[in-house]
């Protein structure tokens, strides 16, 4: 019997991120993706083993193509994680134990806007919205194409630094 060659590794990914993409799931008390594939590797008789794969991997399958459940890979994850950069967002959300917790995230500035007597509204290419309110004399307005970075500080603000100049406070607004 032949099917769609699908690693374990990749049902698992895609298993991982069944809560994230359906919640409603996750509250159910029945066995989640990941516990039924593993029952299936437990099985020794091999066309009873096979047939348990078919049968959760076709159902991992179908909830992909419903939407349920999205497998995505480790770049997806680095980009999404940069663009959620500044918010905070539950522990763990991205399966693991995050050891690749962002507390720093270098860009480039796509847009600046006028905020207020003195600050800027800051775009960058992953799209989201910073804010300066009170920038130092010595701050050089920011430009369009500037490298920024933005490292986390106290209380949900950040440190920004704009073209190398020392860092001014700011928070993200979108």
């Amino acid at each position: 019997m032949t099917g769609p060659n699908i690693s374990l590794p990749a049902a698992a990914l895609s298993i991982a991120l069944a809560g994230l993409a359906a919640p409603a799931l996750a509250q159910d008390d029945s066995p989640g993706y990941l516990d039924r594939l593993a029952t299936c590797r437990a099985i020794e008789e091999p066309d009873a083993r096979l047939a348990c794969y078919d049968r959760e991997v076709g159902a991992v399958v179908a909830a992909s193509e419903e939407g349920e459940v999205r497998l995505v890979d480790r770049e997806e994850v680095r980009q999404t994680k940069r663009k959620l950069f500044g918010f905070t967002i539950p522990k763990g959300l991205f399966g693991g134990d995050d050891k690749e917790d962002m507390d720093l995230l270098e860009t480039s500035i796509t847009r600046v806007a006028p905020y207020g007597r003195s600050g800027y509204l800051i775009t960058t290419e992953e799209g989201s919205v910073w804010q300066i309110s009170n920038p130092p004399m010595r701050f050089n307005p920011p430009k369009t194409g500037q490298t920024v970075v933005f490292k986390r500080a106290a209380l949900g603000s950040f440190f920004i630094r704009v073209n190398g100049q020392l860092g001014v406070k700011g928070v993200r607004i979108e």
